[in-house]
């Protein structure tokens, strides 16, 4: 939802549960600024040098006998 689709009636006045200031937002929560700042210090980057290690069953799996049937 766009801010410039809130009507009046949607917003809600309470304190902001981060900095304890007065503030008018559409939902409860963080306001704007304390948004900002948590996106812009604790937004991760991606990370591309992982890669994910090939599946090796434990020693006790044993097959599935069906799979193993002969027709």
């Amino acid at each position: 939802m766009a801010d410039a689709d809130v009507l009046d009636s949607d917003l809600l006045d309470f304190e902001c549960p981060r900095c304890q200031v007065a503030v008018t937002e559409p939902y409860y929560g963080p306001c704007g600024s304390c948004r900002d700042l948590m996106r812009a210090n604790v937004a991760g980057l991606a990370r591309d040098d992982l890669e994910a290690e090939a599946y090796v069953p434990k020693m006790n799996v044993t097959p599935n006998a069906v799979a193993l049937k002969d027709d």
